[in-house]
């Protein structure tokens, strides 16, 4: 097994690790020359997100509940077919995960604060508006005789 680029960092210090991965392989689909019949260079990327101790457990929930409709048992899979050698295959799934765990536990965004309008910015507006209808108003050739 190749030397796979250092651990893929969630957020923080937080990455995934690597006894925890599943990893499958298999041939891509597509056409291809003399060597794709031979080699399995598709790559599919499985973590149990249920049953992890890698991720802090708000985290976890978090995730669960926006990756919902992804989840087989509790598992999340990424696939990868884009590069023809297996090694940047494995290591484009894992980016991937690792964003996709990143997004799925990033915490809610603040809520907004409402702000009122200034009085004056208000009262300006009205004012211009009212100008405005009096140009267009005064375009109407009613009293051209």
């Amino acid at each position: 097994m190749g030397d796979m680029s250092g651990p893929h960092v969630i957020r923080g210090s937080v990455s995934l690790p690597e006894a925890e991965l599943m990893w499958r392989f298999s041939r891509s689909s597509g056409p291809g020359g003399q060597h794709v019949n031979t080699s399995d260079s598709q790559v599919e990327l499985r973590f149990d997100l249920a049953n992890t101790e890698a991720l802090p457990e708000v985290w976890k929930q978090r995730a669960l509940e926006r990756l919902a409709s992804r989840l087989v048992d509790g598992v999340v899979t990424v696939r990868s077919s884009e590069h023809r050698s297996q090694w940047r295959n494995r290591e484009t799934a894992a980016v991937r995960l690792a964003a996709l765990l990143a997004e799925a536990t990033a915490p809610p965004p603040k809520p907004r604060k409402p702000t009122r309008i200034p009085r004056g910015i208000n009262e300006r507006r009205l004012r211009v508006k009212k100008q405005r209808s009096q140009t267009k108003r005064g375009r109407s050739g009613r009293d051209w005789g």
